[in-house]
C-alpha cells in the first residue's frame, strides 16, 4: 500500500474515497463525464479546498488510482475490506496521524463546492463535534426528481431529517418529511480521527445495512451528527447515484464538461 506524503501534515485532511466495486454502478469513478472521469471531477472539487487541508483520493483499485496519478493526484491505497467511504477514511486517518479533522468528499459528489467544505470545518471549530455533514433545502425541481427516482424504483439522493438544535435524527433513501419539503443531504463528512476509529470498532447496524447509508451506523450507536445547513447551488445539485444520473450532474458542471 502507499503511504501519504508527510512532510506537511495539514489539520485537515480531505480524503475522496473511489470505490471501483459499486453495487449499483460498477466502475463509476471511471465513468467519462465529457473527457474526465468521474473521480478526477471530484478530485478537482476537493482541490479548490486544497489551501484548507491536504487532499488524497483513497481506494482499493489499481485502475483508480492509476487515473488519479494520471491527472496528478495523489492515490492511497487501501483495503479491499472497507465496506463504504467512512471506513476507507478510517483507515486513511489512522495512517495520518497529525490530522485532527478528515473531510470525506464521496467520489461521486464534483458538485461540491469549497464552501461547502469550508462550512464543515468552519462549524467544527465553532462547536468541537464530532461528525458533521451538509444539508441544503430542496426546490421544487429537485424534490420533484427524489420522487421521481422514487416511482421508478432508483435508489437516488439522502433526505435528512433534523432535530430543533440542529442534530440528524434520521438519514433515508426515501423522501422525508411526508408533507414538508425535504432537505437533501450532500455526500460530504467531517469527522474527528476519534470518531472514525470508533465508527471502524463498530459492526453495521440493521438501519445501515436496510437503506444502504453509511452515516446511520454513528446514530445507531449513540454518536450524534451535527447538521451544517448550506446554500443550494443555482444550477441545482445532485451526485451519481446511478448511470442515469451522469448527464444531469454533466449538465449542473456546465460547458467545462464539453457535452
Amino acid at each position: 500500500m502507499s503511504d501519504l506524503i508527510a512532510d506537511r501534515p495539514a489539520e485537515v485532511l480531505i480524503v475522496v474515497p473511489a470505490r471501483f466495486a459499486s453495487v449499483r454502478f460498477p466502475g463509476k469513478p471511471l465513468a467519462l463525464l465529457g473527457e474526465k472521469p468521474l473521480v478526477q471531477w471530484t478530485w478537482e472539487a476537493a482541490m479548490r479546498a486544497s489551501d484548507l487541508g491536504d487532499v488524497v483520493v483513497a481506494t482499493e483499485d489499481e485502475r483508480i488510482a492509476e487515473a488519479v496519478r494520471g491527472f496528478g493526484g495523489t492515490a492511497v491505497m487501501t483495503g479491499a475490506a472497507a465496506r463504504n467511504g467512512t471506513e476507507r477514511c478510517a483507515e486513511v486517518a489512522a495512517r495520518r496521524p497529525g490530522a485532527k479533522l478528515v473531510i470525506n468528499l464521496q467520489g461521486d459528489s464534483p458538485l461540491v463546492r469549497r464552501s461547502d467544505i469550508a462550512a464543515l470545518v468552519d462549524a467544527w471549530r465553532a462547536t468541537g463535534a464530532a461528525m458533521l455533514t451538509p444539508w441544503l433545502a430542496c426546490d421544487a425541481a429537485t424534490e420533484a426528481r427524489l420522487l421521481a427516482d422514487a416511482a421508478a424504483g432508483r435508489v437516488g439522493g439522502t433526505t435528512v431529517v433534523a432535530d430543533r438544535a440542529g442534530n440528524a435524527l434520521y438519514f433515508s433513501k426515501r423522501v422525508l418529511p411526508h408533507g414538508a419539503r425535504p432537505k437533501l443531504h450532500i455526500g460530504l463528512y467531517a469527522y474527528t480521527p476519534a470518531a472514525l476509529a470508533a465508527y471502524a470498532g463498530w459492526a453495521p447496524g440493521a438501519l445501515e445495512l436496510a437503506e444502504g447509508l453509511e452515516q446511520l451506523r454513528f446514530l445507531e450507536n449513540g454518536m450524534g451528527i451535527r447538521l451544517v445547513e448550506v446554500p443550494a447551488p443555482e444550477a441545482g445539485f445532485w451526485e451519481v447515484n446511478n448511470a442515469e444520473d451522469v448527464p444531469l450532474v454533466a449538465s449542473a458542471l456546465g460547458g467545462a464538461v464539453g457535452l
